[in-house]
């Protein structure tokens, strides 16, 4: 079983939501659409559940075109960020009414309502009613709804933002276990590039209802094909540095100057954007080549056991994410290290033109992307 969308653009009231997606999902894959809020994440679940009908384009399931085909005829679930689950009814019967609606026997209902309760955890708040569960559980309760159903394809549209941190981690633990069992397509929508990272499988970075970027997460990740997609998948996102090279010197900022070892001839002369992420910058030197940069503290942020150092001086503006808490006083001049080893390299047009030398380019890591 698969999913195609083919050039699918939806366009309401003149105001375009999805442009021209060309994306398919394999079965039995894991796939996580990452975009900031209004990048089109929910849109284009809701074209692929069939609650909206895209402008142009076709959704081919299993090699049938079901672009116009009512959400009732489709074999999907979808899980909502809020806790949808019928108040009135226990835990059983909420998780049973996919099945009672299908006609099934009370027998086969129960067996597979008892299944699926033992593998969300949940088993033993059979008989109580959804109010009477926490966060976690609520949720619990409306995945399984969703499973019961034994579809094609299940939705997830960010089922965990309302949780807690350690709840949030119990389930996505849960998520990938559970669905490396199953022989279906799931689909994630999220906002966080860690959250991502967690869950792993097939990542799609969406940006304004366009597709930036798909593959596998280890390699969009590593291998941004663009400015777009490298700020879109990291938070803080990656620090960008205007740097012009002559002869193999780069200078950067107020005339900071270092060699830089490139891999090919596209670099030999001009400007470009080089990039780093917030973790590699550091407070200490770790290599002998590394670039030093004495900037001054615009704001120290502290984030549980983390700190983000937001610099500047007259031209560069930075963010480290520092391990640890840290104090910082505004204004004060810091000392900070990059190592050369972690650098991208972006043309003026934000095209990627180098990865860090520590990565290996896989054969799949920029398919996609417009």
């Amino acid at each position: 079983m698969s999913l195609e969308l083919n050039n699918i653009s939806h366009v309401v009231g003149g105001e375009t939501y999805i442009e021209d997606v060309n994306i398919s999902f394999d079965v039995g894959s894991f796939n996580v659409l990452l975009g900031r809020t209004l990048a089109g994440k929910t849109s284009l679940m809701r074209l692929i559940a069939g609650l909206d009908k895209p402008t142009t384009g076709q959704l081919i399931m299993d090699g049938v075109d079901v672009t116009g085909m009512p959400v009732q005829k489709r074999n999907i679930a979808m899980v909502y960020q809020q806790f949808i689950n019928y108040p009135n009814l226990s835990v059983f019967e909420n998780i049973a009414s996919p099945l009672r609606i299908l006609g099934l026997k009370d027998s086969v209902i129960n067996k597979r309502v008892r299944e699926v309760a033992s593998i969300l955890r949940i088993g033993e708040f059979l008989q109580r009613l959804p109010l009477e569960l926490s966060g976690g559980q609520q949720q619990r309760t409306a995945m399984a709804r969703a499973l019961i159903k034994e579809g094609n394809l299940i939705l997830f549209d960010e089922p965990l933002v309302n949780l807690d941190y350690k709840l949030r981690e119990e389930l996505r633990f849960e998520l990938r276990e559970l669905f490396k069992k199953q022989n279906i397509i799931a689909i994630y929508a999220s906002t966080e590039p860690n959250e991502a990272l967690a869950l792993g499988g097939i990542t799609t970075l969406m940006h304004e209802g366009r597709v930036i970027q798909t593959g596998p997460v280890n390699d969009v990740y590593s291998l941004p094909n663009s400015i777009e997609s490298a700020e879109l998948f990291s938070e803080p996102p990656i620090n960008i540095i205007n740097g012009v090279v002559n002869n193999g010197v780069v200078t950067v900022g107020n005339g900071v100057s270092f060699r830089f070892a490139s891999t090919t001839s596209d670099i030999n002369s001009g400007e470009f954007n080089f990039g780093i992420r917030p973790h590699h910058i550091t407070m200490s030197q770790q290599n002998d080549d590394d670039i030093v940069l004495d900037l001054k503290v615009d704001v120290a942020e502290i984030s549980g056991s983390e700190t983000f150092l937001h610099m500047t001086d007259s031209v560069i503006r930075a963010v480290a994410q520092l391990t640890g808490v840290h104090n910082f006083h505004t204004d004060a001049d810091v000392r900070v290290y990059l190592p050369i080893d972690k650098l991208y390299v972006f043309d003026l047009h934000g095209k990627m033109i180098q990865a860090p030398t520590y990565i290996t380019l896989s054969k799949d890591s920029q398919k996609g992307g417009k």
